[in-house]
């Protein structure tokens, strides 16, 4: 397990890496940073060394072994995920959990801005895993995905060699490779969780060459041979269902499809995710974003653009909504004209009182 190093100076840039980390029955578990262990950022590193001490965490020689979290119930992970700032429902924290137990990858589908993404982030925090991220997009090819060769220093040591013999086995070995997201995940000796976004919008060529490495999580390069997984990496993918994926893919995966929350919940993002947001501007918000849901709009706003206007109306000082803010802030929400221009003919008087209604009960 490669240890978390304080370095002499500053912690700013390691206080990130240390959000969870403490000791419970002799074990080493992890909590976030500011629940449990002292904020460590711009300390002295034998200040917080002390105070990590003090704190019942092993150190030695100025080193923090962060080792992965052991979850072993859906009641552990889901607590694991709130202490991260991400409020799962039973279905969610159920398929992650299920994902790292029987070490299968679990496919997210839904709409844009439901928290797909911020799942595997949250899932990475909450099990102490590095996170490896691969975007997906139309095009996305092995080069850029798995591996390709350092033709650049190859030539130059070509050069450097010239009087003397360059082996083939030389130019293509480990040093002259480039290692991309797939086969870092696969090659990985720490705790890994490898998000695959929105694979709706890679090729079809690309998903079946994804379909092999899910299967046996190895990764053949004809110069060196096959690389298998010594520790399986907790694998999500995610999709926004541009396509229909193919059946082959989901059945290697178990999958949820994750809805818009329900009023209540999306209330408590709010409340999570803007630091000072007013308890009435919460409220009237959710109610807000929940009636434009209903409407017929091309793109209806996800959970990450109801925390976006929150933002900017908590920014502009405001405890709750009216037509007049709501109407100047739009553009927080909607990112399509013709949706802008049909609430602004005359349906947003009406849905701003439906939701300052909804609100007040």
């Amino acid at each position: 397990m490669a240890p978390l190093r304080l370095g002499e100076g500053d912690l700013r840039d390691q206080a990130p890496r240390l959000h969870r980390v403490v000791v419970r029955d002799r074990r080493l578990e992890v909590l976030p940073l500011g629940r449990g262990l002292p904020q460590l950022a711009a300390q002295p590193a034998e200040q917080a060394h002390g105070r990590l001490v003090g704190h019942g965490v092993h150190a030695t020689a100025c080193r923090i072994y962060a080792l992965p979290v052991d979850l072993r119930s859906v009641d552990e992970l889901e607590t694991a995920l709130r202490d991260v700032d991400y409020l799962p429902d039973r279905g969610l924290a159920t398929a992650l959990f299920l994902a790292t137990a029987l070490e299968k990858p679990v496919l997210l589908e839904g709409e844009a801005g439901v928290g797909k993404t911020e799942a595997a982030k949250a899932l990475s925090r909450a099990r102490s895993a590095r996170l490896i991220r691969l975007q997906c997009y139309e095009g996305l090819d092995v080069a850029h995905a798995v591996y390709e060769w350092n033709y650049t220093r190859q030539l130059l040591h070509i050069r450097a060699a010239q009087e003397g013999t360059v082996s083939e086995q030389e130019l293509f070995g480990p040093d002259f490779l480039i290692r991309r997201p797939l086969l870092e995940a696969i090659d990985a000796d720490d705790s890994v969780v490898l998000l695959v976004d929105e694979i709706d919008r890679a090729d079809e060529e690309f998903e079946a060459f994804l379909l092999e490495v899910l299967s046996d999580f190895q990764i053949t390069i004809p110069e060196l041979g096959t690389i298998r997984a010594r520790r399986r990496p907790v694998v999500v993918l995610t999709s926004n269902r541009t396509r229909e994926l193919h059946d082959a893919l989901k059945r290697r995966c178990l999958f949820h499809w994750i809805d818009h929350p329900s009023l209540e919940r999306e209330v408590e993002i709010v409340k999570l995710k803007v630091p000072g947001v007013a308890e009435r501007l919460a409220l009237e918000a959710a109610a807000f974003v929940r009636e434009l849901r209903a409407s017929d709009l091309e793109k209806p706003p996800g959970v990450a653009e109801t925390i976006d206007w929150a933002q900017a109306l908590t920014v502009l000082g405001r405890k709750g909504i009216d037509e007049e803010v709501v109407e100047t802030t739009l553009g927080s929400l909607l990112k399509v004209r013709e949706d802008l221009e049909m609430l602004r003919e005359g349906r947003l008087a009406a849905l701003v009182a439906d939701a300052v209604a909804v609100a007040s009960r």
